[in-house]
């Protein structure tokens, strides 16, 4: 328990006959007589007023919870006492993160459980833990502040944003994925293996006409085709210091993570192979390729804990394991940020080796302050001199960009937070046109 401001205001008052105590002796007794009666009430409010320690408290958590994205935290309150309480509830979240709803505040009646639901926002992945949860309340007349700390440690793991995937996981299930800005479909009629035969429809091309089965039907019956299927891709991850950059206390790491973990899904349901390879100065984490859709859950727990850390990636160490572990043509992604042009130029002469056997996207995540002072309208002659440079800079990246698409490398340039929807799209127009 504290002392509130209140019981010192009124303890402050109840002091005031002293200072007139130099002129009039009989004025001790008064402000000893006010003091004494203050702290009686003081100790009475106390007596009377119900304790925290009477609240059972008990937190309710999933064991994973997905990176920069709100997740649920149940408090289960139920006052044992005999009287009401209004309660504040304060916890202790994984650093670093965000709990915008706390500190709640719950009025708890004799006897009935109540729920309280707040929101955690974690800054980082890897193993987190949740700590003590503390209740604090007010006395009757306001003079204390009751306190109570509860001993609910728990650890659990921090994931990637996997609630993207199961969002449009849903979606799919709904054929609702337009509205997640994915089209999912198993692009009918544009792939080269054949699916089945069905009646023939006027959008239909003449060359897909079964003549055989039209004889046998006596209807016009057309071929059915799809896009190809148990085809490799390849993820792989810059690990190095360009990649520990973060926006919006998100590292361009974690957002290129996300963005993997859900093209991944994408491509497993297209029926592919997805496997990743995560690289700094050294081999990161190695993940097989796997095809089946519970291959999501597994690369996510292979990933969850990885770091990009502040070592140069070594380039020359990725192209040599990719073309040492994959030697079927396969359908390579990789995720980078470029720091300047002499970065970007070392990738791109990196890259052009991976071209046979393999299909490279070169996924850069653009940088975000450079991008917002290109925009800029210049007021003074400082802000016209950065916007010139920011313009120079941005015009030597472009021009090393149409390098490497000239190369025959595919190239995306995206804001961190459009990487995933850019890589989707890129890999169903390179399913569509069948370049892998």
């Amino acid at each position: 328990m504290l002392p509130r401001l209140r019981l010192l205001y009124v303890l402050a008052v109840a002091g005031l006959p002293f200072l007139g105590v130099p002129w009039i002796e009989w004025l001790t007794y008064v402000g000893l007589a006010l003091t004494i009666l203050v702290l009686v009430v003081a100790f009475v409010d106390l007596a009377i007023s119900p304790k925290p320690f009477d609240v059972a408290v008990q937190r309710e958590v999933g064991e994973v919870l997905s990176l920069g994205a709100e997740n649920p935290v149940r408090v289960k309150l139920r006052n044992r006492g005999k009287r009401a309480i209004t309660v504040e509830l304060h916890d202790e979240p994984p650093a670093p993160s965000d709990t915008p709803d706390l500190p709640a505040t719950a009025a708890l009646p004799p006897g009935p459980r109540r729920v309280l639901t707040y929101h955690v926002r974690p800054h980082q992945r890897g193993d987190g833990r949740f700590g003590t949860l503390f209740l604090r309340a007010k006395s009757r007349l306001g003079f204390w502040e009751l306190t109570a700390e509860f001993n609910e440690d728990r650890t659990i793991r921090i994931y990637p944003d996997i609630r993207s995937v199961q969002r449009t996981e849903l979606l799919a299930r709904q054929n609702r994925l337009a509205e997640a800005g994915v089209r999912m479909s198993k692009l009918r009629g544009r792939g080269s293996e054949f699916d089945r035969l069905r009646e023939y429809r006027r959008e239909d091309e003449y060359r897909g006409i079964d003549w055989k089965a039209t004889a046998r039907h006596t209807d016009l019956i057309s071929r059915e085709y799809v896009v190809e299927r148990n085809q490799n891709v390849i993820i792989a991850l810059d690990c190095g210091r360009g990649m520990c950059n973060a926006l919006d206390g998100i590292s361009h790491f974690d957002r290129t993570l996300n963005a993997a973990i859900l093209l991944a899904y994408v491509a497993l349901r297209q029926g592919d192979s997805v496997g990743l390879i995560a690289v700094s100065n050294k081999v990161e984490r190695f993940v097989p390729p796997m095809r089946t859709l519970g291959s999501v859950r597994a690369l996510v727990a292979k990933t969850y804990d990885l770091m990009p850390k502040y070592e140069a990636t070594d380039y020359d160490l990725l192209v040599g394991e990719l073309r040492r572990r994959f030697r079927k043509r396969s359908l390579v992604i990789l995720c980078t940020h470029a720091l300047d042009e002499v970065h970007l130029e070392q990738i791109v002469g990196n890259v052009r080796v991976l071209r046979s056997p393999h299909l490279v996207v070169t996924a850069f995540l653009r940088n975000v302050p450079l991008a917002s002072r290109l925009e800029a309208v210049p007021k003074t002659d400082l802000e016209a001199f950065q916007v010139a440079a920011a313009a120079e800079i941005h015009a030597a990246q472009t021009h090393q960009l149409t390098k490497l698409t000239q190369a025959g490398v595919l190239t995306v340039d995206a804001l961190p937070e459009d990487l995933s929807a850019r890589l989707i799209s890129q890999y169903l127009e390179i399913k569509a046109r069948h370049l892998l």
